[in-house]
Formats: C-alpha cells, structure tokens, sequence
C-alpha cells in the first residue's frame, strides 16, 4: 500500500492526474490459473503491489476437487497435449502493455489451462512477465515451454514460489524489481 502511495504521489509531483494513473495501471494484466489457491494468492499479492487488472483462467469443466484424481486427470492431458475449453471470454489484449501470467507446475510444465489461454490470445509484441508455484518441482520446464507458447513475446525472469509458503511478499517484492516493474 505504502507503495502505491508513494508512486502516486511522484506521478502527482509530476503533473499526472489520479485518472493518468490508474490508465497507466491498468495497462497491466495479472492472469493465472489456480487449482489449489496458492497462484491466486501469488497473483493477489502482485496485484497489491503494482495493481492492474486481475483475471482467473478457469476451465468450462472444472478439475476434481480430489488430489490424486486431479493429478491423473491433469498427467493425462499434458501427455497428450490437451487444452481445455475456457469459461469466460478472453479480456481484449489491446488494452494491456504487460501481461503477468501465473501457473502452478503441473507435471514438469504450465498447467493445461495455462497453455489454452496462451494458445487463444496474441500476446506479440506484450512484455510477459511468469509466475510459478510449485509443491516441490520447483520450476523444471514451466518457464521455457510458457515462453515457446508466447509466440513474439518478451517474456522475463520469473517468480517461483513453493507451494504453502507463497506469497512471501518481500520475496515477491523483490522479483518486481529484478523485472523493473
């Protein structure tokens, strides 16, 4: 909060209006997809700290709220290379110059949902900036096979985050740095 303070009043010193502000603001879009709740703790956390706009990916038919059925369902389409159905339109990329895209490591890679939102926007020419949570995989492929699936993209450094621990938010804070955001 203490940092949306202080940005808007720098953008305030220098002539910029609040209505300049939060346009400046929502040219950023926090997309995630978020099984279990900890990649959309992550993305509530970025949003607190940069603000933007907050976007759930979800599914047309949602996983089993069961584990272990999860984990099969979910080994199973990345196998075979399936990317479900969304449910809510895709929000207009035009309106967005950064585009932070958050998903849990399933199996090594970006969750299925993550991978039909990317194939369904054109993300050219937008700064992609991922965020990861993990059980224990820690990262593996999930950045590179995001960045092979951002056709014309800059993608940059990405957040990883272990599961029950995330969002550390100086450790978020951080990263947001590291990206020059």
């Amino acid at each position: 909060m203490k940092k949306i303070f202080l940005f808007l009043m720098a953008l305030l010193t220098l002539g910029i209006t609040k209505g300049e502000a939060e346009m400046i603001s929502s040219k950023t879009l926090i997309a995630y997809y978020s099984w279990s709740g900890n990649t959309r703790a992550v993305a509530e956390e970025i949003q607190k700290q940069v603000g933007g706009t907050l976007f759930e990916i979800q599914t047309k038919t949602p996983y089993p709220e069961a584990y272990q059925a999860t984990v099969d369902q979910a080994k199973k389409e990345i196998a075979e290379g399936y990317r479900p159905d969304l449910v809510q339109p895709l929000p207009d990329m035009s309106g967005y110059d950064v585009i932070f895209i958050g998903s849990p490591n399933w199996w090594g890679t970006i969750a299925p949902a993550v991978s039909s939102f990317l194939a369904s926007t054109d993300l050219q020419g937008k700064k992609v900036i991922p965020f990861i949570t993990h059980g224990g995989g820690y990262a593996q492929n999930t950045v590179k096979d995001l960045t092979a699936q951002c056709k014309g993209c800059q993608v940059e450094e990405a957040f990883i985050g272990h599961g029950t621990s995330s969002p550390n938010k100086e450790d978020i804070e951080e990263w947001l740095k590291k990206v020059n955001y």
